[in-house]
Formats: C-alpha cells, sequence, structure tokens
C-alpha cells in the first residue's frame, strides 16, 4: 500500500468506487445508505469542512448521537483531512466542552438539541470553535440538509502517521485525557481484523459501542474496507434487550462485537432462544472479563458462532486475543486468558523496573507496534512515562495491566496496577469520579473504591465527608453525579463517615475502605 493511499479516506474511497450499490450502514428504523451515497454525502461534508476553513490536522469536534449522520460526519472530516474528536453527547456538557478546550477543535459539529449548552460551556472556559447545528435525520438527511450543496474539493491528502482521531479516556487527575491515533495505527489493526476474521461484502457488522469508544474501530472500518454493511445501534435500543435481540435476527446481523455485559444482559433478559440467529457467525467480546458462567450461558444458547475475546486499551486498541474453546466446562471457574498478541504488534513483561520478568511470573504488559497510541494529546509529563524507550527507539506502552505469560506466549489477567477499572467496557479513572464529587459545595472529602461484583463485574462506592453540618440525601447525590460525570462512571453506592481514613503518610487509607465496600 502506497503512503498517499494508507489512510481511512482512501480505504471508504476504495470501497465505494468497488461496491457502490452495496448497503453501507444501516439506522434500524431510520433508513439505510449505500456506499455511493454515503460517498457523496460524506463528501459534501467534507467541502463545507474546507470551506470553512478546516485544515489537514485540525480537529473537528463530533457531539452527535450515533446515525448515518455522524457517520458521514466522520467520513467528512476525515476526508478533510482533519483529525475527528468525538465525545459522548449524553454526557454533561461541561465535560464535552473540557475535551473540545483542550485540543483546541477548529469547529464543532453539533446536535441542534444540544448546542445551546454546548456553546455556554465553550464559553465559560475561553474557546469558541464555530458550530455546524445539526437535527438530525433518517438517511442522513440531517446533515445533507446543515451543510448544504457546497464547491466540489478534492479529499484532501494526508499520510499514514498523520492523526485519524483522538479518542478522550478517564484521567486520574479528574480532567479527561485524549489518545492520539494515526491513520496507520487504524489501518494495522484493521488488517489484523481481516486477516483473523475473514470478512466479505455480504457480512452485516454490528455498531453496539459509541463512536466516542474504542470499540468502534472495528465497528467502521472493518465493514467499510470490504464493502460490508454496518447496523447503527443507539445508545437507548443498545440498552432494552427485549428489542436488541429482535432487531439482531432482523437484520440478519453476521458479526456481534461488545462489552460481555451486554452480552450478559441479552442472555439473561433478550429471550434469544426465540430469535433466529443463524446467521450469526462471529461473536467478538472486549473491554471487561466475562465471568465464566455468563460466558457458558450465551454460548448454551448460540452454540454455532465462533467467540473471541479481544483485549486491549485505548491506547493500543485490541492487542491481545483467545479464541473461545466450543464448549466451556462446567468445572471451569476462572474466566478465560485474554490470548496471544495481536500478529502486528509485540509484546513484553516487567516488572516495577521495566526489567523483563521470568515466564510465569506476574508483571506488567506492554505493547509495542503500529498499533500503539503516538501519545497523550499536550501531556508531555504523562507521555514520558507512559512508554519505555529502548536504546534503539523503539516504544513500548505500559498498559498498566498485570498478566501471567504461559509457555505458549499465551496472557492470563490479573488485574490493575493503578486505580483504574473497566465498568461496561468503559475505562473509569477513580480519581475522576472523587474530582466531580467533590465539585459538591456540600462535600468535604471524598475517596472512591471499587471491588469485585458477581452481578455487574465491579461495584464502585463512593466514600464522603461533609463540609459542614449537611449532608445531602442519597437522590440528590445521584442527581449531582450525572450532571458532573458521565453516567457510567456514577457510584453504585454512596456511604458518609465522620472523615475519610488516613495512612501513616497522611493519604487515603483505600484499603481500610475498600474493606467497607
Amino acid at each position: 500500500m502506497s503512503l498517499s493511499s494508507a489512510t481511512l479516506a482512501a480505504l471508504f474511497e476504495r470501497t465505494a468506487t468497488r461496491h457502490p450499490a452495496r448497503p453501507a450502514a444501516v439506522e434500524p428504523a431510520g433508513g439505510t445508505v449505500g456506499y455511493a451515497q454515503l460517498e457523496v454525502l460524506s463528501g459534501r461534508v467534507r467541502d463545507w469542512l474546507v470551506q470553512q476553513g478546516v485544515a489537514p490536522g485540525d480537529r473537528v469536534g463530533l457531539h452527535l448521537r450515533k446515525s448515518i449522520d455522524s457517520l458521514a460526519a466522520v467520513l467528512g472530516a476525515l476526508r478533510a483531512g482533519a483529525v475527528y474528536v468525538p465525545v459522548d453527547p449524553h454526557s454533561p456538557a461541561s465535560r464535552a466542552a473540557t475535551i473540545f478546550q483542550d485540543c483546541l477543535v477548529r469547529l464543532v459539529l453539533v446536535e441542534q438539541s444540544a448546542a445551546l449548552a454546548l456553546r455556554t460551556e465553550l464559553t465559560t472556559l475561553g474557546h469558541q470553535p464555530p458550530m455546524l447545528e445539526i437535527v438530525c435525520a433518517p438517511g442522513g438527511a440531517g446533515i445533507a440538509r446543515a451543510v448544504g450543496t457546497p464547491p466540489v474539493v478534492a479529499t484532501v491528502g494526508c499520510g499514514p502517521d498523520d492523526l485519524a482521531y483522538i479518542l478522550y479516556t478517564s484521567g486520574s487527575t479528574g480532567k479527561p485525557k485524549g489518545v492520539m491515533l494515526t491513520h496507520r495505527a487504524a489501518i494495522s489493526y484493521v488488517d489484523w481484523c481481516t486477516e483473523v476474521f475473514a470478512p466479505t461484502p455480504t457480512d452485516i457488522f454490528s455498531s453496539h459501542a459509541p463512536f466516542h469508544f474504542d470499540l468502534s474501530i472495528l465497528d467502521l472500518y472493518v465493514p467499510l474496507k470490504h464493502g460490508a454493511c454496518v447496523v447503527l445501534i443507539g445508545e437507548d435500543l443498545g440498552k432494552e434487550p427485549l428489542a436488541l435481540a429482535p432487531m439482531i435476527a432482523e437484520q440478519r446481523i453476521t458479526v456481534w462485537y461488545s462489552t460481555p455485559s451486554i452480552l450478559n444482559m441479552l442472555t439473561q433478559f433478550g429471550k434469544l432462544e426465540r430469535q433466529d440467529l443463524s446467521a450469526l457467525r462471529l461473536v467478538l467480546f472486549a473491554g471487561e472479563v466475562f465471568p465464566v458462567s455468563q460466558l457458558r450461558a450465551l454460548k448454551r444458547i448460540l452454540i454455532h458462532p465462533r467467540y473471541c475475546n479481544l483485549y486491549g486499551p485505548t491506547e493500543t486498541n485490541v492487542c491481545t486475543w483467545q479464541e473461545i474453546p466450543t464448549t466451556v466446562p462446567e468445572e471451569r471457574t476462572e474466566p478465560y486468558p485474554i490470548g496471544k498478541t495481536c500478529s502486528h504488534l509485540r509484546s513484553r513483561v516487567v516488572d516495577l523496573d521495566d526489567r523483563e520478568v521470568p515466564l510465569g511470573e506476574e508483571g506488567e504488559l506492554l505493547i509495542s507496534g503500529p498499533g500503539v497510541m503516538t501519545g497523550y494529546w499536550n501531556l508531555a509529563e504523562r507521555n514520558a512515562a507512559a512508554f519505555l524507550v529502548d536504546p534503539d527507539g523503539t516504544k513500548w506502552y505500559h498498559t498498566g495491566d498485570l498478566v501471567v505469560e504461559e509457555a505458549d506466549g499465551t496472557y492470563l489477567f490479573h488485574g490493575r496496577r493503578d486505580r483504574m477499572v473497566k465498568r461496561r467496557g468503559y475505562r473509569i479513572e477513580l480519581g475522576e469520579i472523587e474530582a466531580g464529587l467533590a465539585r459538591h459545595p456540600d462535600v468535604g472529602e471524598v475517596a472512591v473504591v471499587a471491588v469485585p461484583d458477581p452481578a455487574s463485574g465491579v461495584k464502585i462506592t463512593a466514600f464522603l465527608a461533609a463540609r459542614g453540618e449537611a449532608r445531602p440525601g442519597l437522590i440528590q447525590l445521584k442527581r449531582f453525579a450525572v450532571e458532573v460525570l458521565p453516567r457510567y462512571m456514577a457510584p453504585d453506592a454512596y456511604v458518609w463517615l465522620n472523615a475519610v481514613p488516613r495512612t501513616s503518610t497522611d493519604k487515603t487509607d483505600y484499603q481500610a475502605l475498600k474493606a467497607r465496600a
């Protein structure tokens, strides 16, 4: 592949030329768009962005719910040579504004209903990028109306090592951090998926993950490479198992990809046995540990698909994988391994001093290769700590995950080195929850811990000490949490203390709190 063509925009344009009549994307109950139509629609977005002065490397903010409109926005930004920065449209406007201000987006495409709140928050931060307000409509009609018919320009050239997108993840300081991924990183991963999963133009992929979540990279670009179709599943449908299960059947989805918690929800409440899911050939899951009992229950219902566990932080996308055996033995209680390193990457396991540990000993997993991020946006000190650099210049990303390597190269996951947890596939820094709750005027101290939970995977408890005499009630605390944090970060429980316990070095005694959680 030549340097000029090794981009996500070029990947899509080649497919649109080869498969113009094939369906590219479907919105359940919201229309279908073919490759030729999507090429035209995203081209109009590209033309509008260039007309507005967007130059290669500029960041374009996307504050849009999942739809054909937002897919066209993603592709239009890439075809303009820009870097797309998607945010969770259901999170507080203050968080979206913080992200857009941090990476200094050149402009924002925003759903009209959210525009005023976002503009107010951005103004407070002193950053006022132009906004294109979009009223989403079936088949991409919303963004088509918004951009109009600007003068046509050619797709703006960029190279494989230019940034394609920035995905913001939870930050330990309370401020989200932007993970910078290049076209090369995305395409190396898409090529690996091609090698392992053998997609074809007749495949129909699910897109369950939101665009600001790294699972979306497989969802979008693997089908777009092969002329396959992607079914865009919105947040409401994605959380409603009794509607989601029949949709999978009706759309004849062949490749499903989501977090284990969604698959467990479908197993328990989706009445999967009543649906014709014979088209499903691949069930892929990632983002969190899949308890064996839940995996076994799913495989009893859906016998025929191939199951694969995909592991990796946003910084590497998927870096290891494990195919699940046809039968999960009844006596097995331990989760399956995270598997072996993907063929386009390299791995090693090190101790606290970055020295490689002997085979079979626990250590931190490091990853190197073309799929690894270039770094965090505007966080020089964090970048220095994130990588181990060999004398020859090879960079190894510190995943923070503790593993044990078996003799055959398979990795067993042993937990996190820091205070990061995963819930429903989202990576959460407990420090960000603390920073959010500390903004309440009646909260003087806050400490957040997470402990394993058989039902949900992880239980998050917030321990609080009041600033004065007033102690907000539970309903007030829950309401405040979802005002300052994404819903997936909201604690499961709140406990009031006279004071947060401290260690002998005057640090928060998290171990004591875990014992009470």
